[in-house]
């Protein structure tokens, strides 16, 4: 064996061993990771029972808490303030309320008036609920840092979204408080039909039709540019361009960019798409072009030959059909019914250069779930008589 192949296999040797190390190392901080979560959470536990035992009054189970903070911070160092221990112990309330019908909380004045006998049996009754909680433990998949993020989510419906897509999609603690603060759960909800609304809670963002794609509005606060300051269509896509990571984060899962202003050529004629992705969950190209002010019919008829020439000449037989998306400033709902037939794969979803009023949309969610809730009840009724 020459030297040039002896090279040659000590570097595939090298690369293959590498490999297992990073592997293993990522599998160990995973697993550290994880236990801490765990530990805390039943560090939460054992708090929440001391102070269900004591009957403690706020002010006395705040100094508890400091106490121990105190004593452990003396024997494992730095990192037990009280306010980590008071993170310990909402993650136990808010995540053993997820698991269960809910982590049983003694009402203690209620408690006070019972007869001893009735105090007995309902002691009773909640140290056998907690022990069934010990072993009806969540599943614990994130970093702590994620959790401190998560806790803060008050709708346990879109925390539940936030974890699944956290965990699926590997986000950052910085891109997961980044995805809250844009209200990505809401604006996922208000894009998606209300019997559908529900699934993202169990489910996650299932990218299974076009639609499923759409989030409106589409938030570009990551930009940079001011929204009370006019700016050209070029100026946007150039901005975009250089902040694409951010970009592809917010469009959603499977997307992969190929090409910003694609020409083809119809008829002796010049004509470009602005930006040219491609989705791998749903296998077809996906068009989009900016408009910078409001968008019109014309806008909506050239997105259409974009996508018709497309399927036609560009498309392989494996693939979709090519979905055509109309990114402005404002759209006008009737005025896209009316431009495009109903099978057509385009659509108009506005953009917003700042975080979205996540009250706004928070409520708007809620009404929709409750609308969803009541005729789902109504239909249930009907089915029984």
């Amino acid at each position: 064996m020459n030297e040039v192949q002896d090279t040659k296999k000590t570097d595939a040797l090298f690369e293959k061993v590498s490999e297992l190390i990073e592997q293993a190392r990522k599998r160990v901080a995973t697993a550290v990771n994880i236990a801490e979560v765990y530990t805390k959470y039943h560090i939460g536990q054992y708090i929440v029972e001391d102070e269900q035992q004591g009957e403690y009054r706020a002010q006395y189970g705040k100094q508890v808490l400091k106490n121990l903070s105190d004593r452990l911070a003396g024997r494992f160092g730095n990192g037990w303030s009280y306010e980590t221990l008071a993170a310990c112990k909402k993650i136990f309330l808010v995540y053993s309320n997820s698991v269960t019908t809910g982590y049983k909380i003694q009402d203690k004045k209620a408690n006070r008036r019972l007869p001893n006998s009735a105090k007995a049996d309902s002691s009773q009754n909640t140290q056998e609920e907690n022990c069934n909680q010990r072993s009806q433990n969540p599943k614990f998949t994130l970093s702590w840092s994620h959790y401190l993020i998560l806790m803060r989510i008050a709708n346990p419906d879109a925390r539940s979204f936030y974890e699944i897509e956290c965990t699926q999609q590997q986000w950052s603690k910085r891109q997961l408080s980044r995805q809250v603060g844009s209200c990505l759960y809401e604006r996922l909800a208000l894009s998606r039909d209300k019997d559908e609304v529900m699934r993202l809670a169990n489910e996650g963002q299932t990218i299974e039709k076009p639609s499923d794609i759409i989030k409106n509005p589409l938030t570009l606060e990551f930009l940079g540019l001011k929204p009370d300051v006019s700016y050209s269509e070029s100026k946007l896509e150039n901005a975009i361009i250089s902040k694409m990571q951010q970009f592809l984060l917010e469009m959603g899962k499977g997307f992969l960019f190929e090409a910003r202003q694609k020409r083809f050529t119809f008829d002796e004629q010049h004509f470009y798409v602005d930006l040219v992705f491609y989705n791998r969950l749903l296998q077809c190209y996906v068009l989009i072009d900016l408009k910078a002010d409001k968008l019109s019919h014309q806008d909506l008829g050239q997105m259409q030959m974009y996508v018709n020439y497309f399927d036609r000449y560009v498309r392989q037989d494996f693939e979709k059909p090519t979905i055509g998306i109309l990114l402005c400033e404002s759209k006008n709902d009737l005025l896209v019914e009316l431009t495009l037939p109903k099978d057509a794969n385009v659509y108009a979803t506005a953009y917003e250069l700042c975080l979205p009023d996540k009250a706004l949309l928070q409520a708007k969610v809620k009404e929709w779930i409750e609308e969803f809730e009541e005729n789902n009840g109504k239909e249930e009724e009907d089915g029984e008589v």
